[in-house]
């Protein structure tokens, strides 16, 4: 009897079982990075051990941090980049493209049963294809890169159980910002599965929002198990890959339990200065906001976008308030200005910002001053992380973000539902 992570190590260790808390070497099938904390990274201590990539075919490397560059240190750290990626024969480099865990999903690289690492600590994002995905460090990832191979400790599973539909106006990231409020953020060396008769209503981009913020848990790595969702997807974007039933957790194997009605639940706003500072958004309603932010691979996806533009159609945003907007890629732009979703929101105000991680990071276009005040789609609201120490971000999905922008404050956007 086998949980999914276990089933999923095993295989990338060759042996046929593995037991909760068992160190393992394990062969990696793909490692990503990005231009953050990639290359300029690990170049140096290739070069000093002398070793090149183990496998260019099994590495990719997206540019999503300094995109595009806005100073000139930004522009070297993104010339290394490409150097780089030219000098070591790295076929799978996404410039400028979006937001390494969107593009990595985006373009196939990822399938059901794979062992991946990611030099980014959202890289559970991968997870939601049913691959196990952990992020690591720099150094970490040069021992990948020199020989294909990473120890790991094998985590226990807490099985999250989603039970009944989501109320119109809640989305998966309400489900994490609940998770963080009553879970906490230190659920230390788990791997959290998202599991239950509701998961199958959750599309790829939902499931992909759940893998990614197990970080904010404090997980190793969150996971849905493939189902025909899963398959159908990667067809949809041309990846052939066998279904299979074994790549599914065998009952029981679960260390921990955790049940989610989801139809009790409210949206979610997290307050200053932690993901834990959850409760519903009635505890919130009427807090003043200068900037609303829909951006970073939590909360720009294309579904995403959906949802902001379900609140701004033929409505304003509040002359207080500049709404800004990244969307997760460039691909997410064009399937957004191809369904119109684009014309929706410039029309209502927002401005569009390029794709790329932004101000989620505190970096380029829509960073905080002092003592302003904004609600983020995004994953993380720690102090200083988005401009200003002295600012105060609040967290909320991208109908909730929308409803406040209209609102100039923060607002429960089931009313504009209704």
């Amino acid at each position: 009897m086998m949980t999914l992570a276990q089933k999923i190590i095993a295989r990338a260790a060759g042996v046929a079982t593995v037991a909760d808390g068992e160190i393992v070497t394990c062969q990696v099938d793909l490692a990503m990075m990005h231009d953050s904390g990639g290359p300029r990274r690990v170049d140096g201590k290739l070069r000093e051990l002398g070793v090149g990539v183990w496998d260019p075919d099994k590495v990719v490397v997206v540019s999503d941090h300094y995109v595009p560059a806005v100073d000139a240190d930004s522009a070297e750290i993104l010339a290394f980049t490409r150097g780089w990626v030219a000098e070591r024969g790295i076929r799978h480099f996404y410039d400028m493209r979006g937001i390494c865990h969107v593009v990595l999903q985006e373009h196939g690289h990822l399938r059901p049963g794979m062992f991946a690492v990611g030099g980014d600590s959202h890289s559970p994002s991968g997870g939601a294809v049913g691959a196990f995905m952990v992020g690591i460090g720099a150094t970490e990832m040069a021992g990948v890169l020199a020989t294909g191979e990473i120890w790991i400790r094998v985590p226990q599973t807490l099985r999250i159980e989603l039970t009944d539909a989501l109320c119109d106006g809640v989305s998966s990231k309400d489900v994490l910002l609940h998770l963080c409020a009553t879970l906490g953020m230190n659920n230390d060396y788990l791997c959290i599965e998202y599991a239950g008769s509701a998961i199958a209503d959750f599309s790829m981009q939902e499931r992909l929002t759940l893998c990614n913020m197990a970080a904010e848990l404090g997980g190793k790595t969150g996971i849905v198990a493939p189902d025909r969702c899963t398959y159908d997807a990667l067809t949809a974007i041309g990846v052939e890959t066998a279904s299979s039933t074994h790549w599914r957790s065998d009952d029981g194997a679960a260390a921990r339990v955790h049940r989610v009605a989801l139809g009790e639940l409210a949206p979610h706003v997290a307050a200053p200065h932690s993901p834990a500072n959850s409760a519903s958004v009635e505890s919130f309603v009427g807090t003043r906001i200068d900037q609303a932010y829909i951006g970073a691979c939590t909360g720009a996806k294309l579904e995403d976008l959906h949802m902001a533009a379900r609140m701004l159609r033929g409505r304003q945003v509040a002359r207080s308030v500049r709404l800004l907007i990244a969307p997760a890629s460039t691909q997410t732009t064009a399937q957004a200005a191809r369904d119109g979703t684009l014309q929706i929101l410039t029309e209502a105000g927002a401005i569009l910002l390029p794709s790329g991680c932004g101000a989620c990071a505190g970096l380029g276009a829509g960073v905080l001053a002092k003592n302003e005040v904004c609600i983020a789609s995004t994953a993380r609201n720690f102090k200083g992380r988005m401009g200003s120490a002295e600012s105060r971000v609040y967290l909320g999905s991208p109908f909730t973000v929308a409803a406040s922008a209209l609102a100039g404050a923060i607002a429960d956007p089931r009313e504009l539902l209704r």
